[in-house]
């Protein structure tokens, strides 16, 4: 009897969820006819995802209404007035996207990239406004951002492979993308009023929103604020419609399902005139938006008012009145930097970074000295590392002169040695330290030494480049990260007033004094010795690194839950001063024995390159990097969780791949993570190791902010019912 119910029962539900599935089908039919019956958009594909409609849940349905009803330009910026007037009374105080010190190293990487616009932009100064000035600025802009895209793909992902991108016209009667030239020839010059860079879609040629990568406005007139005939800003008109193309692009990105949701929050808009132009950026979450349809605009403006982060280039010419790009001038420089930065979010991390070609700067500077012959070297560099010209006698004549070679000797590296004694003096004190030890990271020597007033007190100095080298932070990033760098974070903390027996100390950081005499010529300058102002940074503890207890079996259980538990105690001390590591590794994390328990801890070191700031860029690695870093280029709450738990991962014996990638980084993320392999081989350490990952599992991307404290608190409660002694003095 039971039986015969249950089949009755199975039965009768099976019938009704049929014709529930039926009902939903047919209601789906009429609303999407009415709904194009009613003012739709007339290419409905091209503005929303490729998601099928069987897929799409609720609140996915009424961001298509929003976007279809989201339309106008005009009424959005009518809805940001009171928003623009605040900011012309400030003198639009704007922040911009990117510093000054970053396009400069930006432009020492696009030395040897050639950009070619082959159709000139037409001047208005020099032609009466037509039609076909018009379309010969529509191609011009399209040849300028195909030239961009081609140089910048070559030069830093592949230029052996074809370009996966394209760009198009954007007309506005039906939302479709087109060539310039095509559109053109059909008559639909008036229409256009968008040229877009997109991915390559095979299935809809036409084009999808969602498929943009960055976009840019052709205006007739751009400027608002003039300073001596220089734009500054755009005009509010201009802003607005900016920003009006900017949400409807993420608004059109929220709908597509992706599995890296962190490169859909931002997007680049170029707003030019046929001499200046610059970039508006448009940065936010969407979900953080109110989807009333019957307001969409309202909706958009206070989004934008209270939740969108809007940063502007100052406006700088682009075009010279022949037509042709300034590609090596600040204008079109910020146009080049977004439209790479717009790539990154498709092509992820390029293969070689603006770090590497920017490194070559420094080689072919000396390639060119060498060429013109700028001169002899007399008795080296003077202070400011420039060469002393030598004196030769002028002739009236052209007379035939023997070429010399001139052979320019390096500047010797500082080399220490055990037993070497360094006299080294800051703005208060002048200390010697005895070198006891040279060690070396696989990268950078470092040493461990003593003070000679404190024989028994070990400690850690870093030697820095010297100041005189002609590019020293193009030919030795690392050194300058290494001392410089990490001397400002280990300054901000201290200013902070952090403390903690996991974090480093910082004893002194200061110049070496040479022996012997010193002949610089102003006390803020150096000589000719290779010694002479170079700078170095001592701290405290001294310890042995994970990397090498790992090569000595050293590293096992208890040493793998006791890093876990110093290690995050060290990221949430920073963390109240907004400071992130950015470069977890094993070599960066030591394990020191207390004189006083013998117990031993750990202190996370290598903090030059933390993140004190916005702008500030993290340390990339293959193998210990998070995911939103590779991806971003920058940290999320959780990055150096995650970039921890790699490293427990991989020091307790977990595989280690051969990467040589970005992209191949992040497949065997999104491999070990979706088969929970780092979950099981933690969890043979421990449960709590293996709950920390999960947790870091599900933050990872998220701008959900880490929880340290909970996690401090379980691996504190586990190592105690171990038997393990835990103390957060510092």
């Amino acid at each position: 009897m039971a039986s015969g119910r249950l089949l009755k029962f199975t039965f009768f539900f099976t019938t009704v969820i049929g014709e529930f599935v039926v009902f939903c089908n047919v209601y789906e039919t009429v609303f999407s006819s009415i709904s194009k019956s009613v003012g739709g958009s007339p290419d409905q594909d091209s503005v929303v995802s490729g998601t099928r409609k069987s897929s799409i849940s609720s609140s996915g349905r009424v961001r298509e209404q929003f976007l279809h009803r989201f339309t106008d330009s005009q009424i959005l910026t009518s809805h940001l007035e009171d928003w623009f007037q605040s900011f012309t009374k400030n003198s639009f105080d704007f922040d911009v996207p990117f510093e000054l010190i970053d396009l400069q190293k930006f432009d020492y990487a696009l030395e040897s990239v050639c950009f070619q616009q082959l159709i000139r932009m037409p001047n208005a100064a020099y032609a009466s406004p037509s039609s076909t000035m018009e379309a010969t600025a529509f191609l011009a802009l399209e040849d300028f951002l195909h030239a961009s895209v081609k140089g910048l793909w070559e030069a830093f992902w592949n230029q052996d492979e074809p370009m996966p991108l394209s760009v198009a016209c954007l007309y506005d009667s039906n939302l479709k993308f087109y060539q310039a030239e095509r559109a053109i020839a059909n008559g639909k010059l008036g229409g256009l009023c968008a040229t877009a860079i997109m991915v390559n879609n095979p299935r809809h040629p036409h084009g999808k929103w969602h498929d943009i990568l960055e976009i840019a406005l052709l205006r007739p007139v751009i400027e608002n604020l003039t300073q001596e005939g220089e734009i500054t800003f755009p005009s509010l008109s201009v802003l607005g419609e900016a920003l009006f193309y900017g949400v409807r692009i993420l608004l059109s990105r929220s709908l597509r399902r992706s599995r890296t949701p962190s490169i859909l929050n931002s997007v680049f808009v170029i707003v030019t005139d046929c001499q200046y132009g610059g970039v508006v950026k448009i940065e936010g979450d969407m979900t953080q938006m109110d989807y009333d349809v019957n307001s969409a605009y309202q909706s958009a403006a206070e989004w934008i008012k209270n939740y969108a982060r809007v940063s502007i280039t100052p406006f700088d010419r682009i075009w010279n009145k022949l037509g042709n790009a300034n590609w090596g001038d600040i204008g079109a420089l910020q146009v080049l930097f977004a439209t790479f930065h717009s790539m990154v979010q498709y092509a992820g991390l390029p293969k070689n970074s603006i770090e590497d070609l920017a490194a070559d700067h420094g080689s072919r500077l000396q390639t060119r000295r060498n060429e013109r012959r700028l001169g002899e070297i007399e008795t080296g560099m003077n202070g400011n590392g420039l060469f002393k010209l030598q004196k030769r006698s002028v002739s009236p004549e052209i007379v035939e002169v023997q070429e010399e070679p001139v052979t320019i000797e390096p500047r010797k590296a500082v080399k220490l040695e055990v037993g070497s004694v360094l006299l080294v003096e800051d703005s208060n004190w002048q200390k010697s330290y005895q070198i006891n030890e040279v060690l070396s990271d696989g990268e950078m020597l470092y040493y461990i030494v003593s003070c000679i007033e404190d024989p028994g007190k070990s400690l850690f100095l870093y030697v820095g480049s010297h100041p005189s080298q002609l590019e020293p932070a193009w030919e030795d990033m690392k050194l300058w990260y290494q001392v410089q760098r990490q001397t400002k974070v280990f300054t901000v903390m201290k200013q902070n007033g952090l403390s903690s027996k996991y974090l480093p100390q910082l004893s002194m950081s200061g110049k070496i004094i040479h022996p012997g005499s010193c002949r610089k010529l102003s006390s803020g300058g150096n000589c000719d010795n290779p010694w002479c102002g170079t700078p170095v940074l001592i701290t405290s503890p001294v310890g042995k690194t994970v990397a090498d207890m790992v090569r000595s079996g050293q590293f096992g259980s208890d040493e793998a839950i006791r890093c876990c538990h110093d290690c995050l105690s060290a990221l949430s001390s920073a963390g109240t001063a907004g400071i992130r590591h950015g470069d977890i590794r094993p070599e960066n994390i030591i394990c020191v024995t207390s004189s006083l328990t013998r117990q031993f801890y750990f202190v996370l070191v290598g903090w030059g390159h933390a993140i004190l700031e916005e702008r500030d860029r993290p340390a990339l690695n293959l193998h210990f990097s998070s995911t939103y870093a590779l991806q971003e280029g920058k940290l999320c709450s959780a990055s150096d969780a995650e970039s921890l738990v790699y490293l427990l991962y991989f020091s307790s014996g977990g595989d280690l791949p051969e990467l040589d990638s970005v992209e191949g980084a992040l497949e065997w993320r999104d491999t070990v993570w979706s088969k929970r392999l780092i979950q099981q081989k933690l969890g043979d350490i421990s449960a709590v190791l293996k709950a920390f990952a999960d947790y870091v599992d599900s933050l990872c991307g998220t701008p959900y902010p880490m929880d340290y404290e909970i996690w401090l608190r379980r691996l504190k409660r586990h190592l105690q019912e171990n038997g393990k002694e835990i103390t957060t003095s510092s």
